[in-house]
């Protein structure tokens, strides 16, 4: 059992940096449960190309906000807070301690810090989406001019990002950036980062692509297709979910969509490492060796006295 006023533990970083086996390990070690903060692992049947651990694998660990939307529907962050402020409060409630473990920097932000979300509106989401969909250059110049510290972050191909920061913009009368306040905690969280030099993560992330394509990530695509994929705005777009599409439709050939997949995931973990480092909290731990014991060793040395 946790102590009652023990800090809840975040767990971040990138893509293939070893942050699932670090949660499992923590929560056995320390009466956890642990509450998902990776935004795809939301979606039902997204569980290859999430790497999403198999039940059999959680060790009798409860799992929190997996399997949470079907992929026709669209990932909030706002739900999302409500949501995991109320498992962190039936953890605690249990005397168990919550373990947030994910890659989706500003769900995890959403969970622990102080954030306030503007709601949205359908009429205006639908004109700036159709919008977007006509000229995203004239989007993104548009958002420049009204935000130009949010246009920087956001790239003109990011049709979604854009559409919600001119979203929040009109409704709100405030910039988009300034919606991200100073890093500032609801309750004493411990935040602990795992990286991997870049060389070795590049290699890991291309031999788990290779891996999830030979565990049947294709088929699993299919089958979410008759699910509904392709009318997900969120889901459809996940890195390799809108690869093995295209792949599907005859436009790249399983070669070409297993090559932009691991290019894309190496971006996207960059990104990731980008965000992360921004957030003066987090305690880093080199998880480069892949070595389990050693991880749970400098984690539990930083944790302490807490």
């Amino acid at each position: 059992m946790a102590e009652d006023n023990a800090p809840i533990i975040t767990i971040v970083g990138a893509t293939a940096t070893g942050k699932s086996d670090l949660a499992l390990d923590l929560a056995g070690r320390l009466g956890g449960e642990i509450i998902n903060t990776d935004s795809m692992q939301f979606y039902r049947g997204m569980d290859i190309g999430t790497a999403k651990l198999p039940v059999d694998e959680r060790r009798g660990i409860a799992h929190h906000l997996i399997d949470i939307l079907d992929v026709t529907e669209e990932a909030n962050v706002q739900d999302f807070q409500a949501r995991a402020r109320a498992a962190i409060a039936d953890i605690r409630g249990r005397g168990l301690r919550p373990i947030l473990v994910g890659g989706s920097g500003l769900y995890v932000r959403a969970a622990v810090d102080h954030m306030e979300f503007p709601g949205t509106d359908p009429q205006l989401r639908a004109r700036l989406e159709a919008e977007v969909a006509v000229d995203r250059w004239a989007l993104h110049q548009k958002l420049r001019e009204l935000d130009p510290k949010a246009a920087e972050k956001i790239t003109v191909n990011d049709q979604r990002r854009i559409v919600r920061a001119l979203e929040v913009i009109e409704l709100t009368g405030r910039a988009f950036s300034a919606q991200l306040p100073d890093y500032q905690e609801i309750e004493p969280t411990i935040h602990l980062g795992l990286s991997v030099d870049r060389a070795i993560l590049h290699e890991r992330i291309a031999t788990r692509v290779d891996l999830m394509w030979d565990h049947g990530w294709v088929d699993e695509v299919i089958r979410l297709l008759d699910a509904g994929l392709a009318e997900g705005k969120t889901a459809s777009r996940a890195i390799g979910y809108a690869q093995i599409q295209r792949h599907l439709s005859g436009e790249l050939t399983a070669a070409e969509a297993k090559d932009e997949t691991t290019i894309r995931t190496r971006q996207f973990a960059r990104r990731q490492d980008t965000w992360f480092r921004r957030d003066p909290r987090i305690h880093w731990i080199d998880g480069s060796a892949a070595d389990a014991e050693q991880n749970l060793a400098a984690a539990l040395d930083v944790l302490g006295g807490h």
